[in-house]
């Protein structure tokens, strides 16, 4: 599975842009997908802080993962900017019918595949050898985009799960 994502960011965002990432409960299909790009984009271009324009990025990533970015060096994102994504990530749940907030829901690289876990199955994943220390995991904790680049594609034995496994300590 080819996971370089990079050359679909923006490269013109300054390294400290806001991010924010939403996992979906299933993979889009290709249809649904296209449809979610004009939506995506139009968000983007249209994006407004007090009336000015924000310089943003939505877009799909690995049929999964809506990631929306603000590049506040211009325009500094105020709470209503921030509902409107939050809206339109809404607007996309309920066309689809599919969750996009749920947090207790983990993303894992599974034989060339994400696979979703959830968290209280972590335990039992790792026990039983499902996934180990070194199993990249989608970190969507992170919230520019230096730590998108650098941290959302990473071992779970250097995310923040590993303080609730003990025993990758030891592996």
């Amino acid at each position: 599975m080819d996971l370089n994502f990079t050359e679909h960011l923006p490269s013109d965002f300054d390294d400290n842009s806001r991010v924010w990432i939403y996992q979906s409960s299933r993979l889009f299909h290709i249809s649904e997908a296209l449809q979610m790009e004009e939506m995506l984009n139009d968000f983007a271009a249209n994006w407004k802080s007090h009336g000015d324009d924000v310089k943003g990025f939505a877009g799909l990533l690995f049929g999964r993962f809506i990631i929306i970015m603000a590049d506040e060096t211009a325009t500094v994102i105020s709470g209503c900017s921030t509902d409107s994504s939050v809206r339109l990530v809404k607007t996309i749940e309920q066309k689809y019918n599919v969750q996009m907030f749920n947090r207790e829901t983990l993303a894992f690289v599974l034989k060339d595949k994400i696979e979703l876990l959830p968290l209280n199955q972590l335990e039992y994943a790792v026990n039983n050898n499902f996934i180990n220390a070194d199993t990249l995991y989608f970190n969507n904790t992170v919230n520019t985009k230096k730590d998108l680049l650098q941290n959302w594609i990473i071992p779970l034995k250097n995310s923040w799960l590993v303080k609730r496994l003990p025993q990758l300590a030891t592996s």
